[in-house]
């Protein structure tokens, strides 16, 4: 860790380094001691029919559940089964969005397509757009859309406690219109077949399936997206527990639903290794990896947030000057 990073953080602001981001560097030094890990590059062919697996899954329980339980009972499931399943499917697109399931980008995206249907609203084209971004430039004040704006961070860091708690519940909603309006990108023509795609079969699943069973899909997103413990990942991987380093792992059991992103220096460090995979990055070069700090539990994290004053929306480092990541 370089003598810049983080370097300064007023009250009311982010952390602002004058320093690159810390993955290209890191990956050339491993690669340059082990040339191993590109052995771990490329697509894992579990992956799609994984994907295929979990949408049967959860298209098959919303329909059970929206033409036989109750609302208690279908919402209770939405929170405890459906989070997870969301989870495991956002994180799929992930993969995807890395071109981690086939070599082609196509059929990475029209996979993608497939992914998104339980989710209900269009993301997964998108998402890629954006994300990629993240990596190339991440904590650029003006490019990285996975940090929150200045606005939004000052408006949930006025009532401690509980604005925080409204602000995790509704991290999944800022995550995804946060770049509308920060960065806008023009309609491609897989941003219109995902919007075609989805709209299409939100009206024929509620038309076969019941508007009960598209109400399950939709609140799997928004409870699993919350305080739920699979939601804690969007918290443990970048936001700044310990003043002097950006990115954090997550070492723990959740790992198993979701292609291992809690590996996440090592998957931004080798963002061209599948989630699968991620944890060999680790076990060949473990003095890379084990002198970092790290979390144990989602939960945790969720709860040292809101609990810690030193915690909220500007704990994120930022830089002006343009770091792309090779």
């Amino acid at each position: 860790m370089s003598s810049g990073q983080l370097e300064t953080k007023k009250s009311g602001d982010f952390y602002w380094s004058k320093d690159d981001e810390p993955h290209a560097k890191r990956r050339r030094e491993i690669l340059e001691k082990y040339p191993q890990i590109k052995d771990l590059y490329g697509p894992d062919w579990t992956t799609c029919p994984q994907i295929f697996a979990v949408v049967s899954l959860q298209l098959a329980v919303a329909w059970w559940l929206g033409n036989n339980a109750s609302w208690p009972v279908l919402l209770l499931t939405a929170y405890a089964f459906g989070g997870f399943v969301t989870a495991n499917l956002f994180l799929a697109n992930h993969e995807l969005s890395h071109n981690l399931a086939f070599k082609s980008a196509g059929a990475n995206r029209a996979l993608g397509l497939v992914v998104n249907l339980p989710i209900g609203v269009p993301f997964s084209v998108a998402f890629k757009k954006y994300h990629l971004e993240h990596h190339m430039f991440q904590g650029h004040d003006a490019i990285d859309t996975d940090i929150p704006t200045a606005g939004e961070a000052r408006l949930f860091s006025l009532g401690g406690s509980l604005l925080k708690i409204v602000w995790v519940i509704g991290q999944l909603f800022f995550y995804a219109i946060r770049p509308l309006f920060v960065r806008p990108k023009p309609m491609g023509k897989w941003d219109a077949l995902n919007l075609i795609t989805q709209a299409s079969f939100d009206m024929a699943f509620i038309h076969f399936a019941g508007p009960r069973a598209f109400v399950y899909l939709l609140a799997s997103v928004f409870l699993g997206g919350g305080l739920h413990p699979m939601a804690g990942h969007f918290i443990s991987e970048h936001y700044v527990f310990h003043p002097g380093q950006e990115t954090y792992s997550y070492y723990g059991p959740l790992n198993v639903f979701v292609y291992n992103v809690g590996y996440h220096n090592e998957h931004h460090d080798f963002p061209k290794v599948a989630g699968s995979r991620l944890p060999k990055v680790r076990e060949i070069a473990p003095e890379y990896y084990n002198n970092l700090k790290y979390h144990t539990s989602w939960t945790k994290v969720i709860v040292d947030y809101i609990a810690d004053p030193n915690m909220g929306p500007f704990a994120r480092t930022m830089r002006k000057k343009v770091s792309k990541s090779d």
